[in-house]
């Protein structure tokens, strides 16, 4: 089975863990396979890259700051509750829906959705 996470791309998440404790911010990108996401102005770093104008390349190089990953154990996901954002825990309801067949018969099938546990609405 592949591996997942309770977050997704897109998801506004705040940081509980680390040195960028408290902030919040939107999942940039996923990384499933080692377990990290990576979160808008969180975890920056600066990347010093070399001049490659030389080999043809249009690089100018120079100090480079960018987002790197973080454990996504260290997230939690925000919800917006009566205009405010509150953090929550992610949980998965199976729910009825219906699908179509490829010559226009309906059926019906159940599908796993992520739910606030905060307030039970579907995310």
């Amino acid at each position: 089975m592949a591996n997942s996470l309770h977050v997704k791309k897109g998801d506004r998440v705040k940081v509980i863990a680390g040195k960028d404790k408290g902030l919040v911010g939107d999942i940039i990108e996923v990384l499933p396979e080692q377990g990290r996401v990576i979160v808008e102005g969180v975890n920056v770093v600066k990347k010093h890259t070399p001049d490659r104008s030389q080999q043809g390349g249009n690089d100018k190089g120079g100090i480079i700051t960018t987002e790197a990953p973080i454990d996504a154990s260290n997230v939690q996901l925000v919800v917006k509750v009566d205009g405010k954002e509150v953090v929550t825990r992610v949980g998965y309801e199976r729910r009825e829906v219906t699908k179509r067949r490829p010559d226009g018969t309906e059926y019906s099938a159940h599908r796993s959705v992520r739910v606030a546990r905060k307030t039970g609405k579907e995310i």
